[in-house]
């Protein structure tokens, strides 16, 4: 069998559908969702939208995991790094399309602010790679690490009865774990000052404006 190999433009191009699915399409999960078999139970209208708020934080999450995974994919320096990264890439697909489909059965929507998301994440993942797969990989753990504990806030802050989004929440969560040691198990480095505490203000600045918009 002849394996082809991809140009400059195909990559390109197979990059641009991949962003345009994470922003505005309808992304394939490839396991099924945690919230599937459990019933909807009834939500007032602001437990709703509380609940519509956090889940479009979440999306808005997995639409910046995935620009940030596929920037540190395209400029890996280690093949084998570079097909991990795409693999975690495909586990935060699953991540992208439950939190579509929690939005769905929440009435609501995504933020409309996805495009700039995407396209700051890819940056910030690509500069990453530039500086060398250790780091890069540092990144991933440190990354993975701040997700971790942003779940486990929305966890406790979900209505009581949400147990949909719960499940979904508390699956993202188990798999962000595993992302985190993996990439340490792979060389990644401890990100140095004041980068951790650069990703948390920019992360704080992002929930605040996807859950209103």
């Amino acid at each position: 069998m002849t394996v082809r190999t991809l140009s400059p433009l195909d990559r390109l191009l197979a990059g641009c559908e991949r962003a345009l699915e994470a922003i505005a399409g309808s992304p394939q999960a490839h396991r099924p969702s945690p919230a599937a078999g459990i019933a909807e139970t009834d939500m007032d209208d602001a437990e709703r939208r509380h609940a519509a708020g956090l889940m479009r934080i979440n999306h808005t999450g997995e639409v910046c995991a995935q620009a940030l995974y596929f920037g540190q994919a395209a400029l890996a320096r280690n093949a084998d790094n570079r097909q991990h990264l795409l693999h975690a890439a495909v586990e935060e697909t699953d991540h992208l399309a439950w939190c579509a489909e929690r939005l769905q059965q929440l009435d609501s929507r995504p933020s409309l602010l996805n495009p700039l998301w995407y396209a700051g994440s890819y940056a910030i993942g690509a500069a990453a790679a530039l500086a060398g797969d250790p780091l890069s990989l540092g990144f991933v753990v440190e990354t993975e690490r701040q997700v971790e504990a942003h779940l486990a806030e929305h966890l406790e802050k979900l209505p009581a009865q949400d147990e949909r989004s719960r499940a979904v929440l508390t699956q993202m969560q188990s798999d962000e774990i595993r992302h985190a040691q993996a990439a340490q198990q792979r060389g990644g480095i401890a990100l140095p000052f004041p980068l951790p505490q650069l990703m948390h203000a920019s992360s704080m600045l992002m929930k605040t404006v996807a859950y209103r918009l």
